[in-house]
């Protein structure tokens, strides 16, 4: 949250995004090469690190000079004082540091022996290896002459075809490729091992005596140099404090080249955002993307502004059908200021950000029955979690909270959770929904503001949800991903059914019981607005009567038909003006 540190991570990664080939050198030749340094160094804090581990360390110390001359050709001005600061110097005073480390293991340590991947002190140290090391070498020379001689009588380059090496499994063996493999076949003297994907595995009985002879007198002399391999393990494991530091100076280096990497290399570039004070500012993203889905293949992102502005847009309620990006657009506006913070650069055209202390989300659904935590359980601590730590300069994203109640009762947490947040925490807040009556919040508090997806609605005349019912005509729904002010008042769930191919009797079932609920939900909504005094009712009552017994009486004189009588019926009540106005023949007629 330290404004200062944000930016010089955001001109070093600027640095690595304008020089390219300042990028791609470190990453392709040197952060390749480095091994994980903080495990390196516990092995040794832990006394188990060996001779390899001594040579790990030492060709990292050879590699720094690589770093350092890197840095060292950078010409720009601009950025020349930071790297300078963050890296070189810290590099240099390492690889001094290293010096005495680097002088020791080429002293001591058999650096030719490590093409064979043998890790051993040098025999003029002592007798007793000196002589074992003139064994081996001679055993060497035998297996050199064993592999010429094999070549000859098999009639295979040395260089091509037949190699002698150390295999990690058969020891010193013969590989011959696998082009090549039927020389060898029906021929006793040579005695197959394995075939692998690089060629065949084979050996002689006089490869096989000398493997077993050098091996025995590798054992010897790595059980002779032990004593100075402990000394070598014991001087290399002071450095630890060095190496645990030169680790997290080259980790940082990692991720902010990994940083410039991301930014250069998305469908279209990163910016560098504009990072207010803490406590000040807005956060107004222009043309904003989600960082991971941009990346999908055969995927054209559509692009959303988004603007959390203090007392003005604070707290935002997304509305719109389902699958129409309202948490992929709520969640980008997450990601995008955690990338801002840590001093990336971020997916959007232009960017301003305030820092936030925390961001804090209840997104997705997930139980645990292990714990014995239900899905809706699991909400309610999870935003339980949200109101106690949440402060004024905190980031809230809910994305459809109440899903795992019922209806009223989720829609009733929604609304208080939602109204704590504007009114006792005053936190940046996103709130994703399909509570449509949540929209209301900001008729009474001018934070709140309403955006919602836009989805494209048109109808295919003839083609009907069920057969014989011209009435209910097929809607076409195409989703348009894009975020504007306003309040969408349908979630079109059945358009997602029928997308992944829901049986269509259960479709053309969803939408009647959906048909019928809204007709009855409208009904008694009427029916609760339309309050009748008693007053009313008395005379509604009376007008009703007196309207009826005439009815009753031109009936019976005028022996009317059925439909007639309705006709009759409608005809008397339209032409009384007094109890068409009557509140209870209102809410009579609505029943």
């Amino acid at each position: 949250m330290n404004l200062e540190e944000i930016e010089r991570r955001q001109q070093l990664v600027e640095a690595f995004v304008n020089d390219t080939e300042l990028r791609q050198t470190l990453q392709e030749e040197h952060l390749r090469s480095i091994p994980d340094l903080y495990r390196l160094a516990k092995k040794f804090q832990r006394n188990k690190a060996n001779l390899e581990d001594v040579v790990r360390a030492y060709q990292v110390a050879i590699r720094l000079p690589g770093f350092i001359g890197t840095f060292e050709g950078v010409m720009d001005e601009a950025y020349k004082d930071a790297l300078d600061a963050e890296y070189t110097d810290k590099l240099r005073s390492y690889c001094d540091s290293f010096a005495k480390l680097q002088e020791m293991v080429e002293t001591t340590v058999d650096l030719d022996a490590l093409e064979n991947h043998e890790f051993v002190i040098k025999s003029e140290f002592d007798d007793g290896l000196r002589i074992i090391r003139k064994k081996l070498d001679k055993l060497r020379y035998e297996m050199d002459k064993e592999h010429h001689r094999v070549a000859d009588d098999l009639n295979q380059d040395t260089e091509k075809k037949l190699f002698l090496e150390n295999q990690r499994v058969h020891g010193w063996c013969f590989r011959l490729t696998r082009n090549e493999a039927s020389a060898i076949r029906n021929k006793k003297q040579y005695t197959e091992l394995s075939t692998q994907k690089n060629g065949v595995f084979f050996t002689t009985h006089a490869m096989t005596e000398m493997r077993r002879e050098f091996d025995r007198l590798s054992e010897n002399y790595n059980r002779t140099q032990s004593g100075l391999v402990n000394e070598v393990v014991s001087v290399a494991a002071s450095y630890c404090p060095v190496i645990e530091k030169l680790a997290g100076v080259l980790a940082h280096l990692d991720v902010l080249v990994s940083f410039a990497h991301v930014s250069v290399h998305a469908p279209t570039s990163y910016v560098r955002p504009k990072v207010h004070p803490r406590g000040t500012g807005n956060t107004i993203l222009t043309e904003a993307r989600h960082p991971c889905m941009e990346m999908q293949d055969d995927i054209s992102f559509i692009t959303n502004d988004v603007s959390l502005v203090r007392s003005e847009s604070e707290f935002l309620i997304i509305t719109g059908p389902n699958m129409g990006g309202k948490s992929t657009y709520i969640r980008q506006i997450g990601v995008i200021a955690l990338m801002a913070q840590i001093g990336c650069f971020v997916p959007c055209t232009e960017a301003e950000l305030t820092i936030f202390d925390c961001i804090l989300a209840r997104v997705g659904a997930s139980d645990s029955q292990l714990k014995g935590v239900s899905t809706f359980m699991a909400e309610m601590l999870e935003t339980s979690n949200i109101l106690k730590t949440a402060t004024r300069e905190s980031l809230v994203i809910i994305d459809e909270l109440g899903r795992g109640t019922s209806t009223y009762d989720g829609f009733g947490l929604a609304w208080a959770i939602s109204e704590h947040i504007v009114k006792e925490i005053g936190a940046f807040a996103m709130f994703a929904t399909h509570f449509h009556e949540l929209t209301a919040l900001n008729e009474t508090y001018p934070q709140v503001q309403n955006l919602h997806v836009v989805a494209h609605i048109g109808d295919d005349e003839g083609d009907t949800t069920m057969a014989g019912d011209n009435s209910n005509q097929k809607r076409d729904v195409t989703l348009l991903y894009k975020v504007v002010p306003g309040i969408s008042d349908q979630s079109f769930g059945i358009h997602v059914a029928e997308l992944v191919r829901f049986p269509q009797k259960v479709v053309n079932m969803a939408k009647r019981k959906a048909d019928e609920l809204e007709d009855f939900s409208g009904k008694h909504e009427d029916v609760q607005n339309m309050q009748a005094n008693k007053q009313d009712m008395d005379e509604g009552s009376r007008m009703l009567k007196e309207m009826l017994v005439k009815w009753k009486t031109e009936v019976e004189a005028e022996h009317l038909t059925k439909e007639q009588q309705v006709a009759k019926m409608k005809e008397l009540i339209a032409g009384n003006d007094a109890l068409l106005a009557n509140p209870f023949f209102q809410s009579v007629k609505a029943m």
